[in-house]
This record gives structure tokens, C-alpha cells and sequence, in this order.
């Protein structure tokens, strides 16, 4: 087996392609009348904005999950929570997120709000069964550079120099 760098196997997601799945996402959402929209900070909250404006759902709320440092997966610490009264159970409650990876976070929110439901933009195989809906699945062994984590920089050519 090659050891590869986190780039070295990425999936490069664009402004456009996470907007054009998000909205993938609100249409597998369609059809519930949902009491609200949780967005799992930091990275669910662009798809959690777009689904809910596809939705026109106008109540979002976030709950904060601090999962890891510098790319590495450590303890789990709840940093803000939704609106208990708002949340209830989670009945009627869609949390969205980016991308569930190992799935540990999903299933410390499944744990507060068991009857939510979980969906996110793209999905991992060891995280998959803590989500309803996802549209993408991607391996275990990639990693998402999100557009919220890029910046437009001069690369060399492949061959040679300009």
C-alpha cells in the first residue's frame, strides 16, 4: 500500500459543484414539512443556507461540535447548542451538514435529537448509516477540500517552466 499525502487522493469541490449538489440535497428533502433546518457548524453551514432557501424554510439554528484539530479526529466537545424548545426531540428537525466522515458527530447529535433527521452533502462509508440522505459517496481514504478551504494560486506546469 502507498502512503499518500491528505492531497494526494482529494476530491476538489468548486463553488458551483457544492451549491449544485446542496440543491440535490433540498430536492431529496421535498415533500416533509420540516419545523426547521440545524446546521452543524463550521461546514454545514452553506449547504444548511442552501437547502433551506430551496425549501423556503425560514428557521435555522446551529449546533457547534468540536471534532477536530489540523485535520486530525480527537475528543468530542459541544460547543453551542440549538434551541432546546425549538428542538424538542427532534421531530420535524432536518440537520444538515457538509459531509459525515467517521460519522462520531452525527452520532452524538442522533443521541440529543433522536428523531431528527440527518442529511449530508457527501457521505463516507464508516459514516454513512448516521445519515438519512446524502448525495455523494466518496472513500473512506479521501479527503474534501471544500471551497472554504482553498485559495486561487499560481501553479507550475507539469513540464518545464513559462
Amino acid at each position: 500500500m502507498i502512503d499518500r499525502l491528505p492531497h494526494e487522493k482529494g476530491f476538489h469541490v468548486s463553488w458551483d459543484q457544492l451549491h449544485r449538489d446542496a440543491r440535490a440535497l433540498a430536492w431529496r428533502m421535498d415533500g416533509t414539512e420540516w419545523r426547521a433546518v440545524v446546521a452543524v457548524t463550521r461546514g454545514g453551514l452553506v449547504p444548511a443556507m442552501i437547502v433551506a432557501r430551496e425549501l423556503d424554510i425560514r428557521t435555522i439554528d446551529t449546533i457547534s461540535i468540536k471534532s477536530y484539530h489540523k485535520q486530525e479526529q480527537g475528543g468530542l466537545t459541544v460547543l453551542k447548542r440549538p434551541d432546546a424548545e425549538l428542538m424538542r426531540d427532534g421531530e420535524g428537525i432536518l440537520v444538515v451538514d457538509d459531509l459525515v466522515d467517521s460519522g462520531r458527530t452525527l452520532e452524538l447529535i442522533r443521541e440529543m435529537y433522536p428523531k431528527a433527521h440527518f442529511a449530508t452533502v457527501y457521505a463516507k462509508p464508516k459514516g454513512k448509516p448516521m445519515v438519512q440522505s446524502y448525495v455523494t459517496e466518496v472513500s473512506q481514504d479521501t479527503w474534501i477540500f471544500f471551497p472554504w478551504d482553498m485559495a486561487l494560486q499560481y501553479v507550475q506546469p507539469y513540464r518545464g517552466e513559462d
